[in-house]
C-alpha cells in the first residue's frame, strides 16, 4: 500500500521518458532489471536492485524529488525526499 499524494507532486511534471532503457545502462552496455522514469524531467534509470542504481543516482545529482516505475502495468511512485512510496499513477508505459 501507498500514500496517495506527496508535496512534491506538481502539475508540471514531465512523463516523457527520454530513452526507452536506462541511459546510463545503454550507454555503458550494462544490463538492468527494471526501470524508473523521473516525473520532472524523463530521465529512465535502473532500480536499485540493478547494480548501476542510476535511477537514484540521478536523484542526489539532480534533487529531481518523484519516480515514477517504468515497467509495464505498474502504477506506484517514490518520493526520495520523504522515503516514502506513492500513487496510484497511471501507467508510465
Amino acid at each position: 500500500m501507498y500514500e496517495q499524494r506527496c508535496e512534491h507532486l506538481t502539475e508540471d511534471e514531465v512523463l516523457k521518458p527520454k530513452a526507452e532503457g536506462c541511459e546510463e545502462c545503454l550507454k555503458f552496455g550494462q544490463t538492468w532489471v527494471e526501470l524508473r522514469i523521473c516525473r520532472t524531467c524523463g530521465h529512465i534509470g535502473c532500480c536499485d536492485s540493478t547494480p548501476g542504481k542510476h535511477a537514484t543516482a540521478h536523484y542526489h545529482e539532480t534533487k529531481h524529488p518523484i519516480m515514477q516505475s517504468f515497467e509495464p502495468g505498474d502504477d506506484w511512485g517514490w518520493c526520495y525526499e520523504h522515503r516514502k512510496r506513492i500513487g496510484p499513477f497511471p501507467s508510465a508505459r
